[in-house]
């Protein structure tokens, strides 16, 4: 965890302070969204609901907050709906940035106008419907609104090498998705889909604990020459 001194808070009329981070921020940062997800989920003033915008509306406030009254996150901020860096016609769900403070990370400035890492929301189940694609957390036939699938491609993330994804699973367990997501990928890469390999499978981080949280990671090569980016794969169960 960040140590208290990285607080940023700054008078009116003063520059941010400059913050040096190690480079395992950005993992510290995953393992403090996964603490935080069961606590969003069972927040008794959360209203129940199923759809994924809205759902990562609520995660994003409940962030937030986790990050204000936390010792040492409060440098952050968490965003929705942020325009991508290079692919400006395109969204990602949900961004952290910093927060009254420039952080440096690798000799690598960041301001609030910066995402750290790109952060991509999926239900487990994909929601039935015209040009939908069961396997849309990792693929998608009619598009290129696969979750994997769009960092693979570049068209997410392009200028990072570490991003996540959130799965909301509304139905089954974990375990049963990892078999699922294993399966799909598995046949991807059967049916030479181009740039798919068993490379681009999942691997098991923590299983589900007992708050229904799983963590999983991958690691992908990417197109135009990008350099590979890992994936986190951070999986509440909602039901």
């Amino acid at each position: 965890m960040l140590a208290k001194s990285a607080n940023a808070f700054t008078a009116p009329g003063t520059l941010s302070r400059d913050v040096h981070l190690p480079a395992t921020l950005r993992h510290e940062l995953l393992a403090f969204i996964a603490y935080e997800l069961p606590r969003w989920r069972d927040h008794p003033d959360r209203k129940a609901e199923t759809t994924e915008t809205i759902l990562t509306s609520q995660l994003c406030a409940h962030l937030n907050s986790a990050a204000r009254h936390s010792d040492g996150w409060d440098i952050l901020q968490f965003r929705i709906e942020e325009t991508d860096e290079q692919h400006k016609d395109r969204k990602i769900d949900l961004v952290p940035a910093p927060c009254g403070a420039t952080l440096w990370i690798n000799g690598r400035r960041h301001v609030d106008f910066d995402s750290l890492l790109p952060i991509e929301c999926k239900r487990l189940p994909t929601p039935k419907g015209k040009d939908r694609d069961e396997r849309e957390y990792v693929f998608s036939k009619h598009s290129t609104t696969g979750g994997m699938q769009r960092f693979k491609a570049g068209h997410h993330g392009s200028v990072h090498e570490l991003a996540a994804m959130i799965a909301y699973v509304q139905e089954e367990t974990t375990a049963i998705w990892y078999k699922r997501v294993t399966a799909w990928i598995s046949d991807l890469v059967a049916s030479n889909q181009p740039g798919w390999t068993t490379n681009d499978l999942l691997q098991v981080e923590h299983d589900a604990n007992a708050a229904g949280v799983a963590v999983y990671r991958s690691s992908h090569t990417r197109e135009g020459n990008l350099p590979i980016i890992e994936l986190r794969h951070l999986w509440v169960r909602m039901n």
